[in-house]
């Protein structure tokens, strides 16, 4: 298990929010965190600690009022630690080599490949020809409905028909090198994981994935290694003592280390 940072940046301001929360309409959500510093700060701090492979992601749609401010945040962190950071939110074949000219390690992806639901073929065959697998990471976020956990998109806020199973992870990973996935309903709440979906990822591991979402302590840390069997990544928000919560990153970053060096059990 490895410890992948984020740099959530809404309304040209680095936060920790309510997933669920997220609006287009008044780029409103319910926050958590407002930081004081700016993405860039963020992003010399991880590199100071060798920490790579954490992601940015740019809450506001292009062309709302905040875009441009958090945009501008996002490439300042991204020049800030080039080679070292994923950056989504956005994301499309067409501007995805800004970014990734910007000092981008990948891009993050999802909205971009669904179109009504589904999955967009053509879109998706673009974008992996444009950038090459090894510079692209599928954004599956989801949420539970009726019998699984379905993709979600727009900034999560709308369902697709696309359900995670290991079949569809089998697909998607032909185009990609790494999956994020935030489990949205308890994204941003610090009240606990989704401990079936770590279950059902957990079983796959053929690919590297990040989830993200109810980390409230280090039990739950321990859930997402022994669920996860080991196979997945972990990134923290609102509980981590840099956002202000109670889980000290120092000790983290020990205990993930600890499981890659097959010392916990």
């Amino acid at each position: 298990m490895e410890f992948r940072p984020c740099i959530d940046i809404h309304n040209g301001q680095v936060k920790q929010i309510v997933g669920s929360s997220l609006k287009d309409v008044g780029s409103f959500a319910k926050e958590n965190f407002v930081a004081e510093q700016d993405a860039a700060y963020f992003a010399r701090f991880y590199k100071n600690l060798g920490i790579k492979g954490g992601h940015i992601i740019l809450l506001n749609k292009e062309g709302t009022e905040y875009y441009e401010a958090t945009k501008a945040q996002a490439l300042s962190a991204l020049a800030a630690y080039p080679g070292g950071l994923q950056v989504g939110g956005g994301i499309t074949a067409e501007n995805a080599g800004e970014y990734l000219e910007a000092g981008a390690r990948q891009v993050v992806v999802t909205s971009y490949v669904f179109s009504d639901g589904k999955v967009d073929y053509e879109r998706l065959d673009r974008l992996r020809d444009t950038v090459g697998k090894e510079h692209l990471v599928l954004d599956l976020s989801c949420r539970y409905r009726g019998d699984g956990y379905y993709i979600v998109t727009d900034r999560w806020q709308k369902f697709t028909e696309e359900k995670i199973t290991p079949e569809k992870l089998d697909f998607f990973a032909e185009y990609c090198s790494e999956f994020l996935i935030h489990a949205v309903d308890v994204e941003g709440k610090a009240g606990g994981i989704e401990e079936d979906l770590v279950k059902l990822l957990g079983t796959w591991g053929k690919i590297p994935i990040t989830y993200a979402g109810g980390v409230h302590d280090f039990c739950d840390l321990q859930k997402i290694y022994k669920l996860g069997q080991n196979r997945l990544h972990v990134t923290i928000g609102s509980a981590l003592d840099l956002f202000g919560g109670n889980m000290e990153m120092e000790k983290v970053l020990d205990f993930c280390k600890s499981t890659a060096e097959g010392e916990r059990t």
